[in-house]
């Protein structure tokens, strides 16, 4: 049997003492987290270490000896060997270094009685000897692996589901609940002395005690502002129809509501219970924060040397510009279109029928010209509540500044979705079919002479009309394609921007230990007549499964559909919304 021991870097040099840690049978390994220094009264030291159990929760207890002779100490060692007799323990480890030596000697003793002398021969004795002197020293660096938080196995493999953790699971959460060990360090003047990675002094910053004190009045006030704008938004005159409906496809009233409930969580007097819930409200905060100055960087160049006024200027030309090649591209269709021939009658009634729409659409512009630069500066100032509500805001500037273009094309499809289903249905007709609505099926059915008369000439006028209206329906769908494209790279940022983990990635750049994938292992010295010694590195998690892992829940502004099905509905005439907003994704769902 190998004995792995996990020994801290902090104590290859500790004067000598107690090695204080715990055992983890079921893997036959022991993690040392201090060396309680000489001169001691043992009756101390069981008190601390029952203390610091019951406020870790980690099954502490004296594993063994240290021993690292100077000058003046010759019978030291001797004395710490026999304080296994003090200390309740099933095994004691007995390390010592020479100065000058890289590795350990080890030894192990048990507290059972040694069994009645049996004669062996020379060979069984050497390869008992061999046996008890299999140990493994495992050095690792005590202060990342305090801080760090090992994540599940990324290439599919889950953890046990009956509860026991790995062994390096196990290691990492035993240094990491053992932070009230950690806090005695030489300054101290109580009668024991330590040795960990926090001995020469606490680790800690004024500024972030001075940010914890001030969080807590802070998200008081925050739960108080929240409580009454929700009071505000639950108030039934919001629920009269078409409020609801319209608040629903806002992009700016979207984002807010997803920015509340961020709020929400994030000033929760609730702290986090674990790791990933900490990181989690850290993205937020952080995001927060980036959104919030991104947006005050807009506004200041927006309110700076009269750019809303320019912006307001060149809008409304913009839109005349836009109506003149729209007049242009409807008066092109209403002749003959690339040399197509077209049917006279319809072409001239569906293009006189949207020549009058954008000659209202003209006059509704022009009426709100004077008040543009109005509208624009009391919208500039909500780039105050972040960069995320001044794109929400552009993008539904930029959905009513097109509503006629939508017009036509639902004009438009509607139409011809028509024909086309008018068609299919009298091509049925056609082969002795029908569609059985109950059923869900085509049927076979027996049609009469009239019946089949009329089915004919239904079929050759919707044939004959088809071209034309499926010219116009191409024509406003591109149109349509184009706006949606550029509402979607709105959406797409928005996404981005309220999703991406800054912070996480933040820790994995400056710092990534802080999040480990795994670990790796280096030999540090193999002496003849000593243990094998190890060093455990952390390995970082990677970039994309930072994001993966710590990816925050926004709403999903995505395409519904694939690009088939997206072909097909753009084939039959459907209407298609690939940028509605759904539920919140489940992104944070794998962080679990």
């Amino acid at each position: 049997m190998v004995l792995k021991v996990f020994f801290p870097q902090s104590c290859n040099l500790a004067a000598s003492g107690l090695l204080v840690g715990r055992w983890i049978p079921e893997h036959d390994s022991a993690v040392v987290l201090a060396v309680i220094h000489y001169p001691f009264i043992p009756s101390h030291v069981k008190r601390y270490i029952q203390q610091m159990a019951s406020e870790s929760r980690v099954k502490l207890s004296v594993l063994g000896s240290w021993s690292l002779p100077q000058d003046g100490e010759e019978g030291m060692e001797s004395f710490l060997r026999d304080l296994g007799t003090i200390f309740p323990h099933q095994r004691w480890l007995q390390i010592s270094r020479r100065l000058g030596h890289k590795g350990f000697t080890c030894r192990l003793l048990g507290c059972t009685p040694p069994p009645k002398e049996v004669k062996r021969s020379e060979d069984e004795e050497e390869e008992n000897e061999e046996e008890k002197e299999k140990v493994i020293f495992v050095h690792y660096e005590q202060r990342k692996v305090m801080l760090s938080q090992l994540h599940p196995i990324q290439n599919g493999i889950p953890e046990s589901k009956d509860g026991s953790l790995s062994e390096l699971r196990q290691v990492f959460h035993t240094v990491s609940s053992s932070g009230p060990l950690f806090f005695m360090d030489k300054y101290d003047d109580g009668p024991l002395k330590s040795t960990h990675w926090q001995s020469e002094g606490r680790e800690g910053s004024i500024i972030v005690e001075l940010l914890k004190r001030a969080s807590v009045p802070v998200c008081m006030l925050l739960r108080r502002i929240l409580a009454v704008w929700t009071w505000i938004c639950s108030m039934r005159v919001f629920e009269v129809f078409p409020l609801p409906f319209l608040w629903s496809k806002l992009s700016s009233c979207v984002q807010l509501s997803y920015r509340t409930q961020l709020l929400k969580t994030l000033s929760s007097h609730k702290p986090a219970e674990n790791h990933t819930q900490f990181i989690r409200k850290a993205n937020v905060f952080v995001s927060f924060l980036v959104d919030v100055g991104l947006g005050l960087l807009l506004a200041s160049w927006l309110y700076r040397d009269n750019h809303i006024s320019m912006i307001a200027n060149m809008l409304v030309p913009a839109a005349d510009h836009v109506a003149q090649e729209l007049q242009d591209l409807l008066q092109w269709l209403m002749g003959a279109p690339a040399g197509l021939k077209m049917n006279r009658a319809l072409d001239q009634v569906l293009g006189r029928f949207f020549l009058y729409h954008i000659h209202l659409w003209i006059n509704y512009v022009h009426l709100l010209s004077p008040f543009m630069e109005s509208i624009l500066w009391y919208g500039g100032l909500s780039a105050c509540l972040g960069l995320t509500f001044a794109l929400s805001l552009l993008s539904d500037m930029v959905a009513l500044l097109t509503f006629h273009i939508y017009c036509f094309y639902v004009y438009g499809a509607r139409l011809y979705c028509l024909k086309i289903y008018g068609l299919s249905s009298l091509w049925r007709l056609f082969r002795g079919k029908k569609w059985n609505v109950l059923r869900q099926r085509v049927d076979s059915c027996s049609y009469d002479m009239d019946q089949l008369f009329i089915g004919t000439l239904l079929f050759t006028i919707l044939l004959f009309l088809l071209p034309t209206t499926a010219l116009y329906y191409l024509v406003f769908t591109l149109l349509r394609l184009v706006i949606v494209l550029f509402q979607g790279v709105i959406h797409l940022s928005l996404d981005f921007i309220n999703s991406f983990p800054l912070f996480a990635m933040g820790l994995r750049v400056c710092r990534p230990y802080r999040l480990a994938e795994g670990v790796r292992f280096r030999v540090l010295s193999e002496e003849p007549g000593s243990a094998l010694h190890l060093l455990m590195e952390i390995n970082p998690l990677k970039s994309s499964a930072v994001v993966d892992t710590y990816r925050l829940p926004t709403y999903s502004c995505y395409p519904q559909h694939s690009w088939g099905a997206l072909a097909k509905k753009l084939f039959v005439g459907e209407l298609i919304y690939p940028w509605t907003h759904t539920s919140a994704k489940g992104h944070a769902a794998k962080a679990d």
